[in-house]
């Protein structure tokens, strides 16, 4: 009887799943986080070459300032935006723990506090913390929302479904289509021998599918000298511009990523190498290394500087050893005419040999 009442005046506590476990980390895989249309755009070969070509260069980067960013933080980092747009690490214990899922609340557009979910063993965590305890990286973000990032295949998502798609074609040709097949025609015999010939030969790849007798093939309307020697049932893909239509995919998304199709044509050559390994480091990673350092400036209480550039550049021993030649010749002619101090620092300014 006391049970009974204890239960009308005290009704139990509702449970609910707090939507950051393990089951919702699978199921919500996200669409607004994932690259393209259909969400698998990433999973080509060409997305996943250009993202490994962003976390080498942020696993080589030289960080200064601080020893939280370390090197396989700058790959997870570097991983996040790539197939995200944006990467958030929560400060805590003495080190960045990075977030799989978060949400946050802003203030005049610039984040004011989140809520994070912290990936364990077990299961995710989820935790709540200001703005100054958590290092945001974010990269083309929108004027509507600047609090988020975009990822580079979600801002060219009809390249990649193409990607994708061209990719599904190829795969499904080469899986179901008869290739090597022949129709091979032989003399004329009872029914039931020539059906057992056939099933003999059906559904075997590179092998004889059919067997015609020339009598069937006039009756099909095709002339009997036709069937003397075997027909090949192999698709031709080349009418379909298959190849062109994957290159052009391909040389795309690699764009988007900054990288330059050069870098990937199998006809290129070492300097085409360099200068699309220069072009990616300085256009692409840089300023994203830069944005990320003064982020960590911001959060951590310390200048912090990264560098992509010097590991990432392509090491010419001739064309350095002709550019330090210059240089110091440069140098010398600048003594002979009495030019030095604020004017020769100047010059070095003004032709980027400055710090």
């Amino acid at each position: 009887m006391l049970k009974w009442l204890r239960k009308r005046s005290a009704p139990e506590t509702e449970k609910r799943s707090s939507g950051t476990g393990y089951t919702s980390q699978i199921i919500g895989a996200r669409e607004s986080y994932i690259s393209c249309v259909s969400g698998i755009g990433e999973l080509t070969a060409t997305v996943q070459n250009c993202v490994t070509l962003w976390e080498g260069g942020f696993t080589l980067a030289d960080v200064s300032g601080t020893n939280l960013l370390t090197r396989a933080l700058m790959g997870l980092i570097a991983r996040s935006v790539a197939l995200r747009g944006e990467a958030v690490m929560l400060l805590s214990g003495g080190r960045l723990v990075p977030c799989v899922d978060w949400d946050l609340s802003t203030r005049n557009g610039t984040p004011r506090a989140y809520r994070l979910s912290v990936s364990e063993a077990g299961g995710a965590k989820a935790q709540t913390a200001l703005a100054a305890e958590v290092l945001h990286l974010r990269i083309g973000s929108d004027m509507a929302a600047p609090w988020t990032g975009t990822s580079p295949l979600r801002r060219a998502p009809v390249t990649a479904e193409l990607l994708h798609q061209v990719e599904t074609v190829l795969r499904d040709v080469y899986r179901d289509a008869p290739f090597g097949s022949q129709i091979i025609p032989l003399p004329e015999g009872a029914a039931d021998d020539m059906e057992t010939m056939r099933a003999a030969f059906r559904g075997r790849r590179g092998s004889s599918l059919v067997i015609e007798g020339i009598a069937q093939a006039t009756a099909a309307g095709m002339h009997p000298n036709l069937g003397k020697s075997p027909d090949q049932l192999s698709p031709d893909l080349s009418r379909s511009m298959t190849d062109e239509t994957l290159g052009a995919a391909r040389d795309a998304i690699s764009m988007s990523y900054g990288v330059l199709p050069g870098l990937v044509n199998k006809s290129t050559t070492g300097p085409m190498v360099r200068e699309a390994q220069r072009h990616l480091a300085q256009i692409v990673l840089q300023p994203m290394a830069m944005l990320l350092a003064e982020e960590a400036t911001a959060k951590l209480g310390g200048k912090v500087l990264i560098d992509v550039v010097r590991p990432m550049q392509a090491f010419d021993a001739g064309g350095k050893a002709r550019a330090l030649a210059t240089m110091l010749g440069a140098l010398a002619q600048a003594k002979e005419a009495g030019i030095e101090g604020a004017t020769l620092q100047d010059a070095l300014a003004f032709i980027d040999w400055q710090d």
